[in-house]
């Protein structure tokens, strides 16, 4: 028998996804705060304190809840949005950057979904948001997310966002594939999750991919995606204006005495 509610859906856009979730009455989804888009009248919104996958849990269950959460980085509270008209109403949440949403139903995975902190967006009410230790001290310590990833558990659709493009494959049984640490989003706890040394002391200096990669071993599905949210501010960070108003001549050999010759 189904636990979490069944919520209907449609992922809209192209490279600035947003997904729209169908509530009946009486349904509610839960998100992380500030997620949300928009939201039809007849729908109500409550603050919870921890995940919200189980309205009538006691205050220790919700210390937990909001414990593990405070663990992986997370704020103590989440955001309920309940159908409470008599009719279908609307709700929809959108990512803090571009890139693309997808839904994940997770009876079809056994119930788990491993996830990196920042890919949640929202999922069906009835989904624990819990965390997941790292078993490798390597992985924890140079994996790119730390000891701690959300573990996403039941029987319902949650929603994750990757940066960029979004990139699925199923890995067979014991075939490795070797990733940026930063652009795994999230993984089937049956995908072995390691790290790897670049190699040499050349590459991981001068290489500009870091010292380590990210190792995923089979069997089981992964996502990536094609970009950080890190590197796209260290990218945007580097292109800025100079403190003081001072603009960077881009592709100038003259670099700041080219802006003598400059006219506005």
């Amino acid at each position: 028998m189904s636990t979490a509610h069944a919520i209907d859906y449609r992922i809209l856009g192209d490279d600035l996804q947003f997904v729209e979730i169908e509530l009946d009455p009486n349904e509610s989804v839960v998100a992380e705060a500030g997620a949300m888009m928009y939201m039809e009248d007849g729908i109500a919104v409550e603050t919870v304190f921890g995940d919200g996958s189980n309205r009538s849990q006691g205050l220790l269950d919700s210390l937990v809840g909001a414990g593990k959460r405070l663990l992986a980085g997370e704020s103590l509270f989440m955001t309920l949005f309940h159908n409470r008209s008599t009719t279908k109403r609307r709700v929809a949440f959108s990512a803090a950057y571009p890139g693309k949403i997808v839904a994940v139903n997770l009876a079809t995975l056994n119930g788990e979904l491993l996830a990196q902190k920042d890919a949640f967006l929202c999922a069906a009410q009835g989904v624990s948001i819990g965390i997941a230790l790292q078993k490798r001290m390597g992985a924890g310590f140079f994996g790119g997310e730390g000891f701690i990833l959300e573990r996403l558990q039941g029987d319902g659709w949650v929603f994750v966002h990757a940066g960029g493009t979004l990139y699925e494959r199923e890995l067979a049984p014991g075939e490795v594939l070797r990733v940026d640490t930063g652009c795994v989003v999230a993984l089937q706890p049956t995908v072995d999750f390691d790290i790897q040394y670049v190699g040499n002391v050349k590459t991981a200096l001068f290489g500009g991919e870091g010292i380590f990669f990210a190792t995923l071993r089979g069997p089981g599905k992964i996502w990536l995606q094609s970009v950080t949210l890190s590197r796209m501010a260290d990218r945007i960070v580097a292109a800025a204006p100079q403190i003081g108003g001072a603009r960077k001549e881009e592709g100038s050999v003259l670099g700041p005495l080219g802006r003598v010759f400059k006219t506005d």
